[in-house]
């Protein structure tokens, strides 16, 4: 069985165009980061009570422990969407692209775990005498995917394509390592038994992409394949996310799980089908409302956070770990390893892109809940410590990576901000 493209219906004219335009990433990362902007500027407003009030509205069946907020139902279940759709990108890259070569694929791993090791490291070591607030040292290792590809699509027009893979495979391996931590430090318990029946979902959405046996008679009879797909993909994020797992990951799971290849008889590929179909509901509708109900912080003002040492490890873990961590780790895995940087990049490349992963927000807010249960204060400074974080790290990536694109512009490399 497959995801025919050719199934769902592709509306002419006006919706059409609409569509292809949200397909492209820097429309997709207008559209966040403007979300994101309206979500500070109210929760600052005097009007801040009224936003907290919407995006703690609760729905769900409370049965199925689905009882959920609208930040946690955009966090948790939109997101999950996005998450697919990045899998499914990569899926493509480690089969067709720039990933296929194991020289290359292992930079950006690595590159990953330095990028999470070296902020943890610098933030405990901030902390070391305080023991009020080491338990902090979860939070500037996480990288928000969804803001460092706006970011980069938003000032990276004209950069290398593999510039963007590079950041894509990391931002992957960065945001499963947080899931880990999350799970084995900052979580009393994981349901097993939940995880293990999301596994053996996984499983059946695996058996189904290859078209054969059960899946060949039900690819050829009169059902279409979203009858199929949609309602298991549901209950293997429901499982997940029963599980304790961040339910994002069964969206990263069913995506790296997409078959790329076509079968005889097939037009398309249902990875590309799939992609075609959801991209611009990601860019257009996801992602938005997303940043809309987790960029709403409280800004707590930068007189207190200098004296509070969780924002100062905060600040120093996102801002210079991550680019000695991503950097610096993958200058010295080409140094002692047999991997690669693409011909394409430069290290300056590399090191902007090192600040733009220094973007925690919304992983790193979780982790600052989940750190700071009990202690307000440094609950708020942390908080502050992110987004503060968060913003310089956007300013300095975007002029180094704007500087680059530019001089990449003259030499007319494709560009890495479409999706094309």
């Amino acid at each position: 069985m497959s995801i025919d493209p050719i199934e769902h219906p592709r509306s002419p004219g006006l919706l059409s165009r609409f569509a292809d335009v949200l397909r492209s990433d820097s429309v997709g990362g207008f559209l966040l980061i403007g979300a994101a902007a309206i979500a500070l500027v109210w929760i600052n407003s005097p009007f801040g009570e009224v936003y907290e009030r919407l995006r703690s509205i609760t729905f769900g069946p409370e049965f199925l422990h689905l009882d959920l907020t609208l930040e946690t139902w955009a966090a948790d279940g939109l997101l999950a969407i996005f998450f697919f759709v990045v899998g499914n990108e990569l899926k493509q890259e480690f089969v067709h692209g720039e990933l296929r070569n194991p020289r290359r694929a292992i930079l950006p791993i690595v590159a990953a775990v330095c990028g999470m090791v070296v902020p943890a490291a610098i933030y405990a070591a901030i902390n070391f005498t305080s023991p009020d607030t080491i338990q902090g040292w979860g939070i500037p290792m996480a990288t928000d995917i969804a803001f460092a590809i706006a970011i980069l699509a938003v000032v990276g027009r004209g950069l290398p394509v593999a510039l963007r893979t590079f950041l894509l495979t990391l931002a992957i391996v960065d945001d499963l390592g947080a899931v880990v931590v999350i799970a084995v430090f900052y979580t009393s318990g994981i349901n097993f038994v939940a995880l293990l029946a999301a596994v053996a979902g996984l499983v059946v959405f695996w058996y189904l992409q290859r078209g054969r046996g059960l899946a060949a008679r039900l690819n050829a009879s009169v059902v279409p394949n979203w009858l199929v797909y949609v309602p298991l993909a549901a209950v293997i994020w429901f499982l997940v996310h029963e599980s304790g797992v961040h339910a994002t990951i069964a969206g990263v799971a069913m995506g790296l799980l997409m078959r790329t290849d076509k079968l005889p008889g097939e037009e398309h590929d249902p990875s590309h089908g799939a992609e075609q179909m959801l991209r611009p509901w990601t860019a257009g509708l996801a992602l938005p409302i997303f940043a809309f109900f987790s960029a709403g912080v409280v800004f707590d003002g930068l007189g207190e956070i200098v004296t509070d040492s969780a924002a100062l490890g905060i600040i120093a873990g996102l801002i210079l770990g991550k680019v000695i961590g991503i950097a610096g780790g993958s200058w010295l895995t080409t140094k002692v390893t047999g991997a690669e940087l693409n011909p394409s990049l430069k290290w300056i490349d590399i090191i902007g892109m090192s600040q733009l992963a220094g973007i925690g927000f919304t992983v790193s807010l979780l982790i600052s809940e989940l750190s700071f249960l009990g202690a307000p204060e440094h609950l708020a400074h942390a908080k502050t410590g992110v987004l503060v974080a968060s913003l310089i790290a956007t300013v300095l990536a975007a002029v180094i990576l704007g500087l680059r694109a530019r001089h990449y512009r003259k030499l007319g490399y494709p560009t890495s901000t479409s999706a094309e």
